[in-house]
């Protein structure tokens, strides 16, 4: 049975970026343009990993990973954002966030970090 993983990202180009890439992986996906539409799918699912981009409309990737955790504490989350200051990080990673991928990245590394969380 393939791992299912939830990506919310607002930029389609990013989200057909990563659904290529997951593709690749054998992973099935399951996307969402935004926070609110991502929580609604998070209960709809059983995601084995969540992929979320900080910057969004509606609601922003550190209040969808803090409203995430208060349904599940235990699955992986991983920030994929043009977010790099450490003060964003560390908020990112209070609130529950297991790892922080900076825009633009390698689709080949951006796979190996997601087979390291769920192989």
């Amino acid at each position: 049975m393939n791992k299912t993983i939830l990506a919310v990202d607002d930029s389609v180009t990013m989200r057909e970026m990563v659904k290529q890439i997951l593709d690749l992986g054998g992973y099935d996906s399951v996307f969402a343009n935004d926070g609110m539409e991502g929580l609604e799918k998070f209960n709809t699912i059983t995601a084995d990993l969540v992929i979320t981009d900080i910057n969004m409309p509606r609601m922003d990737g550190i209040t969808f990973i803090r409203e995430i955790r208060k349904i599940n504490t235990d699955v992986p989350i991983l920030t994929l954002t043009t977010e790099s200051e450490s003060g964003i990080m560390k908020e990112g990673q209070m609130a529950g966030a297991n790892g922080w991928v900076v825009k633009p990245f390698r689709p080949a590394q951006f796979l190996d970090i997601v087979k390291q969380i769920i192989p």
